[in-house]
């Protein structure tokens, strides 16, 4: 693989610097607040798409170590815990400290 990053993440990216490019700050905090109003459900379903295509890696033959070097380098076992669909370590709610 390249170092290069799918074009997919670089429209992401061009779309967020879209929002910081915007003049109005009253426009801009709604644009931003919408965005992070649905991030839960993108978030998600970004979770799960890696999961599917993890597991789709590991039964392609892939080694768990080969999965994590694949992801930027983490640990086999870590790579292993996104084929399971299970969450890294939980943060404290914001809401419970305020």
């Amino acid at each position: 693989m390249d170092d290069e990053p799918p074009e997919e993440v670089t429209r992401l990216l061009e779309a967020i610097a879209a929002l910081e490019g915007i003049d109005d700050d009253a426009a801009c905090a709604v644009a931003v607040s919408k965005v992070l109003d649905d991030w839960p459900e993108h978030h998600s379903r970004l979770r799960q798409l890696r999961q599917k295509r993890v597991q789709s890696l590991k039964e392609r033959g892939m080694t768990w170590k080969e999965i994590g070097a694949l992801l930027g380098g983490i640990s086999a076992s870590r790579a292993q815990q996104i084929g399971a669909g299970l969450r890294g370590v939980k943060r404290p709610d914001k809401k419970a400290g305020e």
